[in-house]
């Protein structure tokens, strides 16, 4: 079956359809919800969610560029807009959890580290640091577009992700000590 036959099955609303969809990128949508999330529950129901919002618009897909990209697209508004819900303040995150000493860390310093290892950290983030992080980061948006996602500044997108990216050194350099 082709991704524009499985597609036009869903526009249907035809059961078998959407149960295939959602098999198929179950997997890679939950690791999306995941990186948002503050648990495996609330990862659930994202990804839940994102399917219901998947399937009532999947009719407005124009059948241009990536079927996969605008799913993410829908699963990552899902997410934000259920941090939202939570109210999650981004300029209120304490500023203690930034302070740093000034060691770098070279490559080789987290290259030990595996997929796991690294996502876990990430999620130890703040709420707001980590959907900071996660959206430039990962998903490759631009501060811009995170500003216009969560209705901060730019500025305030940059500092989330510049204390972010302090917090994660700090653990990688906690880490280092604890192995050493």
């Amino acid at each position: 079956m082709t991704e524009h036959e499985l597609i036009q099955g869903c526009i249907r609303q035809d059961a078998q359809y959407q149960r295939m969809l959602f098999q198929q990128y179950a997997t890679t949508f939950m690791a999306v919800c995941q990186r948002y999330a503050n648990s495996a529950d609330e990862a659930e129901d994202m990804l839940q969610e994102g399917f219901i919002r998947i399937f009532r618009f999947i009719h407005q897909f124009k059948f241009e560029g990536s079927f996969e990209g605008w799913m993410r697209r829908i699963m990552v508004n899902t997410a934000l807009k259920q941090l939202q819900k939570k109210r999650i303040n981004f300029t209120e995150i304490k500023d203690h959890h930034a302070d740093t000493t000034q060691q770098s860390l070279e490559p080789y310093a987290y290259s030990h580290l595996g997929a796991n290892q690294i996502m876990e950290l990430i999620n130890n983030l703040p709420t707001g640091y980590k959907t900071v992080f996660n959206l430039v980061v990962i998903e490759g948006y631009s501060h811009e577009e995170v500003a216009e996602m969560l209705g901060i500044q730019p500025g305030t997108s940059r500092s989330q992700l510049v204390k972010a990216r302090k917090m994660l050194q700090n653990q990688i350099i906690a880490l280092q000590k604890v192995a050493v």
